[in-house]
C-alpha cells in the first residue's frame, strides 16, 4: 500500500488565515468570555476578524489560544469538534472534492500550512490501520494539552465528514494523564480514549481509505489545489526568516551543519542572516536550541535510543552537553524525563 504524504511543515510557526482566530473568539464568547479579553495582547481587534483575506501570525493565534485555555482549560476537545472541512476554506473544499479519503489526507498534509494546526500531524498505513499521529513537541506547556485535544478532535471531525458514517475509529490515545472528566472525549470520539501514552494519536481502520468520496469531482479538486498552491506560495514567501531557518534545521542532518551553510542555502551572507534574525527578535543559536528541544522529545520517546545516541543525532559532541541542555529545557535529565513519559497501559497503536 503506497505511503501517505509527509507534512509540508515541521513546526507550527507559519502564517494563518484569520478565520482560525475568529472561531476561537466565537467559541469563547458563547461561553461567556469577553472578546476584548480573548484578543488582549494579540495585536488584533474585533474588526480584523471579519476580513476574509486577513492573515495572522502563529504567535498571534497562540496568544488567543492561551487566553481561551486559561479560562476554559478542559474545553479543547469540545472546541475541536467545532472544526469542519469548510472551516479551512479552499483547502476544505479540496478535501471534500478529493477522489478518496487517502487523497484528502494527502492534500491536507501537502498544504498543512493552510490549516490552523499547532500539533503537526503525520499519517501512516500498516497492518490494516491508518495512524494519525500528532507531534506536540515544541508547544508551550500551559497550552500543550489543550491544543493536543483540540487538534486531534478537529482531525476526527473533518475525517468524519468525508464519508457517510465516517471512517471507523479503532482507538484514541493522549500523551498526558487522564483528566477528571472524559464524557466530552467519549461523545466527540465515540469511544473512551487511553491516557498516559507516549504519543497522541488516532487509529482508524484502513479498509475505507481508498473508497470514492461522495462529493468527489476531478475538476473541482484540481481548481482547489491550484488555488491552494498559489495561496501557500504567497504565505511561505512572507513566512519570515525565522521560519525558513527553522525548517532547514529540522531537515535530516542539518543540526550540525552550521550557520554559514544555512546562510548559503538561503542565498544570503552569514552577516545578513544574523542581522535579519535579530530583526525578527531571535538568533541562530535560539532557533537551533528550539529545534533541538523538539527533536529531543521525539528521539527519547519509547526508549529505543540511548541518551548518548540521541545526543549524537542532535549534534552534540558529548552526552554531558546534551544532558545539561535538556535540564535547562525540561528541568530534569533525559533519563528522568523519559522514565516519566512511559505509558502505564498497553501500547495504543493497536
Amino acid at each position: 500500500m503506497p505511503p501517505l504524504a509527509d507534512p509540508a511543515v515541521r513546526h507550527w510557526d507559519f502564517p494563518r488565515g484569520v478565520a482560525g482566530v475568529a472561531l476561537l473568539v466565537r467559541f469563547g464568547v458563547e461561553r461567556g468570555l469577553a472578546e476584548t479579553d480573548l484578543l488582549a495582547g494579540s495585536g488584533l481587534v474585533a474588526a480584523d476578524l471579519v476580513d476574509p483575506d486577513g492573515e495572522v501570525s502563529a504567535h498571534q493565534e497562540l496568544r488567543v489560544v492561551r487566553a481561551l485555555a486559561e479560562a476554559l482549560p478542559d474545553a479543547g476537545v469540545e472546541l475541536g469538534g467545532r472544526y469542519h472541512a469548510t472551516t479551512f476554506g479552499v483547502l476544505g473544499f479540496a478535501f471534500l472534492s478529493s477522489r478518496s479519503v487517502r487523497d484528502a489526507v494527502d492534500v491536507a498534509l501537502r498544504f498543512l500550512d493552510l490549516s490552523f494546526a499547532f500539533c503537526i500531524p503525520s499519517a501512516s498505513v500498516s497492518d490494516g490501520v491508518v495512524r494519525v499521529l500528532l507531534d506536540t513537541a515544541g508547544l508551550p506547556d500551559p497550552v500543550g494539552r489543550f491544543l493536543a485535544e483540540r487538534d486531534l478532535a478537529a482531525v476526527h471531525s473533518v475525517i468524519g465528514e468525508l464519508l457517510p458514517g465516517g471512517l471507523p475509529l479503532r482507538s484514541v490515545v493522549f500523551g498526558f494523564p487522564e483528566p477528571g472528566e472524559v464524557a466530552v472525549h467519549e461523545r466527540v470520539f465515540g469511544l473512551r480514549p487511553v491516557f498516559g501514552a507516549p504519543v497522541t494519536a488516532a487509529v482508524y481502520d484502513a479498509g475505507l481509505l481508498d473508497r470514492p468520496l461522495p462529493q468527489a469531482d476531478p475538476h473541482t479538486v484540481a481548481a482547489c489545489e491550484a488555488q491552494c498552491r498559489r495561496l501557500v506560495a504567497r504565505r511561505r514567501e512572507r513566512g519570515g526568516i525565522a521560519h525558513e531557518v527553522r525548517e532547514r534545521l529540522a531537515g535530516p542532518g542539518a543540526l550540525d551543519c552550521g550557520m554559514d551553510r544555512v546562510a548559503r542555502e538561503l542565498s544570503v551572507s552569514t552577516r545578513t542572516l544574523r542581522r535579519r534574525l535579530a530583526g525578527a527578535g531571535t538568533s541562530y543559536r535560539e532557533l537551533l536550541d528550539e529545534v533541538r528541544e523538539a527533536l529531543a522529545e521525539r528521539l527519547l520517546r519509547g526508549g529505543a535510543l540511548s541518551v548518548e545516541e540521541a545526543a549524537r543525532r542532535l549534534g552534540y559532541a558529548e552526552a554531558s552537553s546534551f544532558i545539561h541542555a535538556f535540564k535547562r529545557w525540561k528541568g530534569v535529565t533525559p533519563a528522568t524525563w523519559r522514565g516519566g513519559d512511559q505509558p502505564s497501559s498497553t501500547s495504543p497503536a493497536e
